[in-house]
């Protein structure tokens, strides 16, 4: 199958992201979100993305209104849905959210269409326990920002159909993606890595060894990551990576991903990273 109609659940930064890149490649958009309000600023979003394309001589203004005319803003969910030939729901990190929407998207989509979720870290296969369209449940974990974050994390979960897989994989391939396919384990292959060094990354500041700059910098001048683990954790939000954290520590029985204290703190004060204006970093 050669998916042409995508809809995107979750209208947020990783939603626009997804909507942008799978408009990019030719295909028509759905942009959901639970509020006609919600979900235009998510296409806002891709506008603001792309104009700034634009401003850096990467993107002409034409390529600019060709993408957005791709993608629709909508906050029905059936009729989103409707005409997919992929769903991709990027709705917050909640288990019981996740199931409830794929379960209600199962019902309205084609019969053919393939259900997506772009979970950090809970099981597919928690997540597609009860759906009827279980062999065509897959994860297809994207990074932040996604038009520009070349991984496209594959997980294929203990019901997903090789055909699923299959098709998934030639699609991020066709996103030009960098696909990576990984069994259903907590955490995954990314986010099991990504967050044991953000704790520990955490726990050296907390224990003053260095400053968030100069432990950034170590792993970026040291190992070659493009950006520190304390800045990654800003812009992914602290209460997401807490929130991660916690799941794998609980899967795991793996102390070693407790959040520290500092972590914790930092969210109960609402300094969440750059979305707040202030987590590890202050930010403009």
């Amino acid at each position: 199958m050669t998916i042409m109609n995508v809809a995107v659940l979750g209208a947020g930064t990783m939603g626009a992201g997804i909507a942008q890149v799978a408009a990019q490649v030719g295909c028509s958009v759905v942009l959901f979100d639970i509020s006609d309000d919600l979900a235009a600023r998510g296409l806002g979003r891709v506008g603001a993305f792309l104009q700034k394309g634009v401003d850096r001589g990467k993107v002409t203004a034409e390529v600019r209104e060709t993408v957005l005319g791709r993608i629709e803003a909508a906050s029905d969910l059936a009729s989103s849905v409707g005409k997919a030939d992929l769903v991709v729901e990027a709705v917050p990190e909640n288990l019981d959210l996740k199931r409830r929407i794929l379960g209600d998207v199962a019902a309205a989509a084609p019969a053919h269409a393939i259900l997506a979720t772009n979970t950090s870290s809970l099981p597919i296969s928690d997540i597609a326990r009860g759906n009827e369209a279980a062999a065509r449940i897959v994860g297809m974990h994207f990074f932040n920002p996604v038009p520009l974050m070349k991984l496209l994390e594959l997980v294929v979960g203990g019901e997903t159909a090789d055909q699923t897989t299959a098709t998934v994989r030639a699609f991020g391939e066709r996103l030009g993606k960098e696909v990576i396919t990984v069994r259903d384990a907590p955490g995954f292959a990314s986010s099991r890595l990504g967050i044991c060094l953000a704790m520990e990354a955490i726990r050296m500041v907390e224990q003053d060894v260095a400053s968030a700059e100069d432990i950034d910098r170590a792993m970026m001048f040291g190992y070659g990551h493009p950006m520190g683990p304390l800045r990654l954790t800003d812009l992914v939000g602290c209460d997401v990576r807490m929130a991660i954290a916690e799941h794998l520590a609980e899967a795991l029985d793996a102390p070693h991903f407790k959040p520290p204290a500092l972590l914790r703190k930092l969210v109960e004060e609402g300094k969440l990273g750059k979305k707040t204006g202030q987590g590890f970093y202050a930010w403009e």
